[in-house]
């Protein structure tokens, strides 16, 4: 029986297994076609080595994954300067000691962006294709730390998955941007109003109109599938639930068949001509409606004399229609 890649790949040859898109985990398909790094929210006991707002728990091998992160020690300003120079000259050894020592930085990152529309897992696997990058072009002489240089590219990386694989209608990249700024200026400003902030506050945070505001919120939407079931015993279905805006109720259906019924018994106690027009004009037997021409040369008239005696016809309708036994008939 082979083994799980979480079983034949050691945390040691992590950066090379990562070049060679190996995917460490519990042995299912990745969701992702660029698979790195696998891990998800933290446990309790890793709160020393990862920041995170609510620990929850995870599949025994991530969470060793965590640990052998954790211990993993940072280098030091005088080190990366160091395996700078050795990856320039194409030592591999330092490239993959460069990218350990900064996985941490990579799911930092991510969890920033976590409820945007992809997984963790699946954040953290584009920030660690970010983090290579970064790694790979990293030149200490321009007078930047790597996370400082690093974390544009992981950012981009996050935010171009964001856009084409988190949602089922593919975004821009630049939406998708703005989507982000506009979650995190929502949590900055309940923060510090201790309420939700209003569309208005929110824009002048973002310095974009108020209008934008609706606009982005509906593109982060997620749909839905109606066949999703709902409910503790899940027997029901989204779409047994999804009301049809166009039906009528019971109630509206039964009232609307004894107003046509009622018309229609009035329209027979107009004289015949009257009768005809009306029944023509708005569809009462065939159910199709006939504009005043058509109706005109029915009857070899006019189109502006098939408007008067239509108007006519109508003023009778109405009359009868107020009289107290039509409305009794109606209810």
């Amino acid at each position: 029986m082979k083994r799980s890649l979480h079983q034949s790949t050691s945390f040691k040859s992590l950066p090379s297994a990562l070049s060679k898109r190996f995917y460490i985990a519990s042995g299912q398909p990745p969701s992702i076609t660029s698979t790195l790094v696998v891990l998800l929210p933290r446990q309790p006991a890793e709160a020393a080595v990862l920041e995170s707002a609510e620990p929850r728990p995870l599949p025994d091998a991530l969470s060793r994954y965590l640990r052998e992160v954790g211990d993993v020690p940072l280098i030091t300003p005088k080190q990366e300067i160091e395996l700078a120079a050795r990856i320039k000259s194409g030592d591999q050894s330092a490239r993959d000691h460069m990218i350990r020592a900064n996985l941490r930085f990579v799911i930092k990152i991510a969890r920033e962006y976590e409820n945007l529309g992809l997984p963790l897992l699946d954040l953290i696997n584009e920030g660690n294709i970010g983090l290579m990058k970064a790694v790979d072009r990293f030149d200490p002489a321009k007078g930047a730390k790597l996370s400082t240089y690093a974390v544009l590219w992981i950012k981009q990386q996050i935010r171009r998955a964001l856009a084409s694989q988190g949602k089922t209608i593919r975004l821009p990249v630049h939406v998708a941007d703005r989507i982000y700024q506009l979650t995190q200026a929502e949590v900055r400003l309940r923060g510090e109003l201790g309420r939700d902030a209003s569309d208005e506050e929110i824009a002048e945070l973002l310095a974009i109109p108020v209008s934008r505001i609706a606009k982005l919120r509906r593109a982060s939407l997620r749909p839905s599938s109606l066949d999703a079931p709902i409910g503790d015993d899940e027997t029901s279905t989204v779409s047994e639930l999804v009301a049809d805006e166009n039906a009528a109720s019971p109630f509206d259906q039964m009232l609307n068949n004894s107003e046509i019924k009622l018309v229609r018994e009035l329209v027979n106690k107009l004289p015949r001509r009257e009768a005809r027009i009306i029944g023509f004009r708005f569809g009462l037997d065939s159910g199709a409606e006939r504009t005043l021409e058509d109706v005109g040369r029915k009857f070899k008239l006019t189109r502006e004399r098939i408007r008067q005696l239509q108007n006519v016809a109508l003023r009778k309708l109405r009359q009868m229609m107020e009289q107290p036994s039509a409305r009794a008939s109606v209810i």
